[in-house]
């Protein structure tokens, strides 16, 4: 491999969850079969196409005859990161990009900060596989519905007013007692409040779960010949068909449902409940794989770590809708260090120039072929939809689209992180 090289072209991973759509319909099997050179199975679920460096799904390096794992080239050619990246994080990549292709509800769950992540990952190394954080920024693709941290306190109140099986499996006691709190209370006391009910809700036995998911399902197709449901009613119907009985089908009256159109983008930090419900996106995050789970899955769950590391902030999340950077790319910045995004729409034989950065880049193509120049390398190399390309630190790059408009997506360290660094 010519370590000189600024610009390579990997081969990557791909999770077969049975939560991702099926083959046909899957994104990420589209660009896993593409970038890989093989079929796919058109029944088979196909989740996620992971790229970068975590050992949970490596990518290769394309042209490498000794399956040379990007990790493994990167800590040799630790210089590629730039001066910046490497002080800051090691010989490995900060962040972890994927494509994510929903189609049924991913459990409720959150990630843990750093402190939360060493333990952990010391307690339960076979459940926890790093020490690292991972706060992630979803950016749709199509249409995509998430939920996403908790709701109010006063549309919590409706819930109680409203949904007779959530004050059922809380007590009355305690349908009181957020009754009673007022917005004019201390934060502290609101947080103490939702931390205490959501927690009875989760921690409820499975018998008691059971009948009041049944009872719900039944007063709902009931009301629906009567009225139109609530968009959050008919969620929880089809939530109640993908987990039968499962107190994830309760918890989301207690959570946000968001729905993005495509360019939209929603990010989430460290201990935020979420649960991604449908649709297709990229998503960038810290390199890592710490999932705390505690509903609609089948999965190993903990309910008693989830509830007691949540930040029990309330509110809708912020929606970032990029800022643009030139005609073609558009920026999506979260408040995390690690990660940024790029999202490039370049019509038909124009050209846009990517500046120099003094971190790494991954670039992924999903529609259309171009050519990637580098100033080390004039002739160009030709890339097409399901390709993925590592750029070394320092590289400018320009793209030109070549017979149709192309459509690509850089992810790299923060920008701020360097302005500040």
């Amino acid at each position: 491999m010519d370590e000189s090289k600024d610009l390579l072209k990997l081969q990557c991973s791909v999770m077969n969850y049975d939560w991702g759509l099926q083959g046909r319909d899957s994104n990420v099997a589209r660009l896993f079969s593409l970038n890989s050179r093989s079929q796919f199975d058109l029944d088979k679920p196909y989740a996620e196409f992971w790229m970068g460096t975590h050992d949970s799904g490596p990518s290769f390096l394309h042209d490498s005859s000794q399956s040379l794992t990007l990790k493994s080239w990167v800590s040799q050619n630790p210089h590629v990161l730039g001066d910046n990246v490497l002080h800051k994080w090691g010989s490995d990549l900060p962040f972890l990009f994927k494509v994510l292709s929903v189609g049924k509800a991913l459990s409720i769950q959150a990630h843990p900060d750093k402190d939360l992540a060493r333990t952990l990952h010391k307690l339960h190394p076979d459940l926890y596989k790093d020490e690292n954080h991972k706060p992630e920024m979803a950016l749709a693709m199509t249409q995509f519905e998430a939920l996403c941290g908790f709701i109010t306190l006063k549309e919590l109140k409706a819930v109680l007013h409203t949904v007779p099986e959530v004050s059922e499996l809380i007590g009355a006691e305690n349908a009181n007692l957020v009754l009673q709190t007022s917005d004019q209370d201390s934060e502290e006391k609101l947080k103490s409040v939702l931390k205490a009910v959501f927690t009875l809700l989760m921690s409820a036995n499975k018998d008691r779960i059971t009948d009041a998911v049944n009872r719900l399902k039944f007063r709902l197709h009931k009301e629906s010949e009567m009225r139109q449901l609530t968009d959050k009613e008919q969620l929880v119907l089809q939530l109640e068909k993908q987990y039968p009985a499962d107190v994830g089908v309760i918890a989301a009256f207690f959570l946000n449902l968001v729905k993005l159109n495509p360019g939209e983008a929603l990010f989430l930090g460290p201990n935020e409940p979420h649960a991604y419900l449908s649709g297709e996106c990229v998503e960038c995050m810290a390199t890592s794989d710490n999932v705390v789970r505690a509903g609609l899955t089948p999965k190993h769950i903990d309910v008693q770590t989830l509830c007691s590391m949540l930040t029990y902030n309330q509110g809708s999340p912020e929606i970032l809708r990029g800022a643009p950077l030139n005609p073609y790319v558009n920026r999506y910045i979260p408040p995390f260090e690690e990660f940024e995004i790029d999202h490039c729409v370049l019509p038909q034989g124009e050209t846009v120039v990517f500046p120099a950065i003094p971190g790494p880049s991954i670039f992924l193509v999903t529609v259309g072929e171009g050519t990637m120049n580098t100033t080390g390398s004039p002739k160009g190399q030709l890339v097409t939809e399901g390709d993925v390309l590592f750029a070394a630190a320092n590289t400018e790059i320009s793209v030109t689209s070549n017979a149709s408009k192309l459509h690509l997506y850089r992810t790299g360290t923060n920008s701020r992180f360097f302005q500040v660094s």
